[in-house]
């Protein structure tokens, strides 16, 4: 055992590690016997690809570079394909990120585009497709820019032929229904087809805030009529819908303080804890029903499970395994649920229920340690203090390496995480790039702030009106803790975060006097030029409820804003940018990178080209994490070797 210093600990896991493990798989789906699902490419400029297991159980990706399966509706995208088998083959359609355009594939051939393209401003986009063979078309969402701002656009539920005739003829695109909404997600059908679900919301409501269940009927001819709404409300967030076997209809609601199951307006597991999570894309899945009525579903309070439901009796019971975490995506067929889920100690891989037998397993993208699993953090599930004496949700995550241990009488330095959103949280989960400082002897601490999801409707709204301050209060609460009882160097403490997170790194290097440095990447930083046209239609007028309407409180957003009081930053930062985010623009850092130039306040403003908001390229990921240790060794007097350092300027 050698004795080092806090932060200069040798670690196996270097940033090209770290990155080629980022990412996770996502959208699972049955098409016939076989499980199919998408797949991170960091390697291969951040794509990603389509996954086959077929039945000989072995995985292979099903579209090669450059094909990339991604949608870009609301930004965020949502669910970009869907499969069915159709004359013994399966048929596939897929978005493709660089174009946008719907795709028709069937193995063994060559992708064949479905829609046309579009120059008006971001042209035609399309996600959570619905694939009906048999009616000869694929049902999905539509956004439609009709000018060149980023407001200047329209969404509905349309059907694609599937012949290809719309593949340069925008008006063979069928149209299912108006512009009543702002925001819609893909239909789902009744087991007859004879009716028809979706979830719609409008501004300045996020859809966590309220959206509203629409049910309709549908014609022999496949129009939409009689459209109602069921369930929701503007104070009432229902998540996902799906139909029971039977017919009934099934939904996720927030209206009793907490996302539960409803068939037809009737609770199912009446619980204090979450069965659903915000709806940042489309399509997300909580909950599966499966043939025989029983229903898989993700749930939990803060970690989450995956169980099985039976709706007539209330019991659920859990699937056994490593995993605490599961993601918004599942897939039921038969007895089966395919899920994705991970664990402190194990990436995100598919996951295979048998309901039959109760058996878990895994069965794509399995976890395989790329080092010794010493080197791993281990987690502390933590509920801290915060002012006014309110609980503060936090995954703390100490210094650990096997082979090495600090000098007596050391604290080492920590750095609190973040996550963005802000309404969303930190799952527990092994993460390389928590690991990769947590080996060298810098401990991580996430929090999930006043704001986060998981723990309730009245948690989530403690940051309505308030961010910039709860967020921010929340995080340092839980770093002086940490310092107070003896875990952590009070004077090498730091925060780090991306997108809202940033925000909330930057908001606290200005008003808290905490931290030592910060890393800030893809950030809100002015709140008054984000709201007026500096960012995408989806998140808009989001800060009516994070902040204030603006009419009503313009002198807010000047007062929440980093960029507003550039005079009080003295700590050093990192600033980390994507040029072509359209969701947090490059201008906002812009903006703060001119109040502070000449006060002498050490900085370093990475930029990436083709890089959007959150970064996927290899390159990208290993420098922002070089860049980060550089900077925390710099201010924190950490002896550390190879580790490039970013230009550093006053």
């Amino acid at each position: 055992m050698r004795t080092l210093a806090y932060g200069s600990w040798p670690s196996p896991i270097d940033a090209a590690l770290a990155a080629a493990h980022d990412g996770q798989p996502d959208w699972v789906c049955h098409v016939g016997d076989e499980t199919w699902w998408t797949e991170p490419r960091p390697e291969e400029g951040g794509r990603r690809t389509l996954v086959r297991r077929g039945a000989r159980g072995t995985a292979e990706p099903v579209l090669p570079a450059p094909w990339d399966v991604r949608s870009r509706v609301i930004e965020y995208g949502g669910q970009p394909w869907a499969g069915e088998v159709f004359g013994e083959r399966p048929l596939v359609v897929f978005t493709h990120f660089p174009d946008q355009r719907l795709y028709r594939y069937e193995p063994g051939g060559e992708p064949r585009p479905l829609t046309p393209v579009s120059p008006v401003g971001g042209g035609l986009r399309w996600a959570d497709p619905l694939l009906l063979p048999d009616r000869g078309e694929v049902w999905c969402v539509l956004e439609e820019f009709t000018g060149d701002g980023p407001g200047d656009l329209r969404r509905v539920l349309a059907a694609v032929p599937l012949d290809g005739s719309a593949a340069s003829d925008r008006g063979a695109i069928r149209e299912l229904t108006g512009e009543r909404h702002r925001f819609v997600t893909g239909p789902r059908l009744s087991p007859d087809g004879r009716q028809a679900a979706w979830l719609a919301w409008d501004h300045p409501r996020m859809p966590w805030d309220g959206t509203e269940l629409l049910r309709a009927e549908v014609a022999g001819d496949g129009t939409l009529h009689t459209v109602r709404t069921v369930a929701g409300g503007p104070r009432e967030s229902v998540a996902q819908c799906e139909w029971s076997p039977d017919g009934g209809l099934l939904y996720a609601s927030d209206r009793s303080g907490w996302w539960n199951l409803y068939r037809d307006g009737v609770p199912l597991c009446p619980r204090e804890e979450e069965f659903a999570g915000p709806l940042w894309r489309l399509g997300q899945r909580w909950f599966a029903p499966l043939a025989n009525g029983l229903i898989a579903v993700v749930h939990g309070r803060g970690p989450t499970a995956l169980g099985i439901l039976d709706p007539e009796t209330g019991e659920l019971v859990d699937a056994a395994g490593p995993w605490t975490e599961f993601a918004p995506t599942l897939a039921a067929r038969g007895d089966r649920v395919t899920a994705v889920g991970a664990g402190p100690r194990s990436a995100y891989e598919v996951v295979a229920l048998d309901t039959r037998t109760g058996r878990a397993r895994v069965i794509g993208a399995p976890h395989r340690d790329p080092v010794d699993p010493a080197h791993y953090p281990e987690p502390q599930i933590r509920t801290f203090t915060g002012p006014q004496g309110r609980e503060v949700h936090a995954h703390v995550y100490p210094p650990r390496h096997p082979g090495c241990v600090a000098p007596g009488g050391e604290l080492p330095p920590y750095v609190v995480w973040a996550h963005g959103g802000p309404t969303s949280r930190a799952p527990l989960v092994l993460d390389l790039a928590i690991a990769y400082f947590t080996s060298r002897g810098i401990g991580v601490a996430e929090v999930n702030y006043g704001g986060s999801t998981g723990y309730g409707r009245a948690y989530r709204d403690r940051l309505r009106e308030q961010w910039g301050v709860v967020d921010v209060e929340d995080c340092a609460a839980v770093a002086l803790a940490l310092a107070d009882e003896g875990t952590a160097d009070r004077d090498r403490l730091a925060i780090r975060g991306g997108s809202a997170g940033g925000w909330t790194a930057a908001a606290s290097l200005a008003t808290t006097g905490v931290y030592a440095c910060a890393t800030i990447a893809y950030p809100v930083l002015d709140l008054t030029t984000w709201a007026s046209g500096q960012t995408h239609d989806f998140e808009s007028r989001y800060l009516e409820t994070l902040v204030g309407p603006f009419a009503e409180v313009p002198g807010r957003y000047a007062e929440r804003s980093p960029a507003e009081h550039a005079d009080q930053i003295t700590a050093s930062f990192l600033l980390l940018q994507g040029l072509d985010d359209v969701i947090c623009p490059p201008a906002q850092c812009e903006r703060l990178l001119a109040r502070i130039e000449g006060r002498g306040v050490p900085h370093a403003y990475l930029t990436f080209e083709g890089e959007g908001h959150g970064f996927r390229r290899a390159g990208t990921l290993i420098r922002a994490l070089e860049a980060e240790l550089s900077l925390y060794a710099q201010v924190f007097g950490l002896h550390l070797a190879g580790v490039p350092a970013p230009e550093i300027v006053t």
